[in-house]
């Protein structure tokens, strides 16, 4: 049996969260005390509007936080725990979650994951996409209006049940392997779907809404819009530190825990990205295209293209021009 307890309390500036989870089953205790939320932010490739992200290990390691992206959750593999604002609730195979923007939350295995004693792999899958994505003023059209209510409900977070989340769960599943106006029209389809169900609990209560305070800073911003900026030309470490008013070794230990990848490795994510985009719009030869994204020679280029979307970029190009 799990035994489960938490205490929430609010300081004049920001809330303290703490939760202690008493494992009985395993005859382990792990306690968790005074924990801040912290800002947390997948990265987003650079032909993509929003993002869809398969999570899987021993467990899910993100830890008390928050992102300005509205966030579905569903969860394929593991059981545990989900704290959503001051809610505590438990998530099984198929549980679904939708959450709106800088609302703190967490997902806690059960200690049979989090031990390494489960015979298969925690596995969730995640799509972030921001209030105007699709441009500004998105929310604002009038197909969109009965979704936007949806949007102010989810400042409290909601777990989705019956046949809308079935319906969902399905969509969200297939998203992984679409790309293009089939992963964007199967976003439609969910909000579609979303507008007109009232198959949810909300989950955060209103009054931890309205005193959560969150710390929150440019530093995201600065970092992302440097790398987005001198992507095509080389960027070194102690360059980019500097933007973020770090050290090397503390900067490279940042991105690596707030990002989810190393700063190499997000940075070859937004070159990729301009290839695609480069690759789809005009007839410039691949080493022209490599270099203009800020790669010093083909093979790499050739090599981290491969790695990231599965083909070459000779194969890429011949893919859309088939489609």
């Amino acid at each position: 049996m799990t035994k489960l307890k938490y205490t929430l309390s609010f300081c004049p500036r920001r809330p303290k969260f703490e939760f202690i989870i008493l494992l009985f089953d395993s005859g382990e205790n792990r306690t968790y005390s005074a924990m801040k939320a912290v800002e947390f932010r997948l990265p987003r490739d650079f032909d993509k509007s929003f993002i869809v992200f398969q999570e899987t290990g021993k467990f899910f390691p993100c830890p008390w936080h928050f992102h300005p992206e509205y966030e579905f959750v569903l969860v394929t593999k593991s059981t545990g725990r989900r704290m959503v604002g001051d809610h505590i609730g438990y998530f099984q195979e198929d549980d679904l979650v939708f959450m709106g923007s800088m609302l703190p939350h967490v997902w806690v295995n059960d200690s049979l994951y989090a031990n390494g004693q489960a015979d298969h792999h925690a596995d969730a899958i995640v799509v972030h996409f921001m209030d105007e994505f699709l441009g500004e003023g998105f929310l604002s059209i009038p197909e969109i209006q009965d979704f936007k209510k949806i949007l102010r409900l989810a400042e409290r977070g909601m777990v989705l049940k019956g046949q809308t989340r079935d319906r969902i769960n399905a969509l969200i599943k297939s998203m992984p392997t679409l790309n293009g106006m089939q992963r964007l029209s199967t976003l439609f389809s969910i909000f579609d779907i979303m507008s007109r169900t009232n198959e949810y609990d909300l989950l955060a209560s209103p009054k931890f809404v309205q005193n959560f305070q969150y710390d929150t800073s440019d530093r995201f911003r600065r970092i992302t819009e440097y790398i987005i900026q001198n992507f095509d030309r080389d960027i070194s470490l102690s360059e980019i530190a500097s933007v973020a008013n770090m050290g090397v070794t503390a900067f490279c230990n940042f991105f690596k825990e707030q990002f989810r990848v190393t700063f190499v490795e997000y940075l070859n994510t937004v070159r990729i990205g301009h290839a695609c985009k480069l690759l789809a719009e005009n007839d410039h030869n691949v080493v022209e295209i490599a270099f203009e994204c800020g790669f010093n020679n083909l093979a790499n280029f050739n090599r981290q293209f491969k790695k990231l979307k599965g083909m070459t970029p000779t194969c890429y190009r011949r893919t859309l021009l088939l489609s």
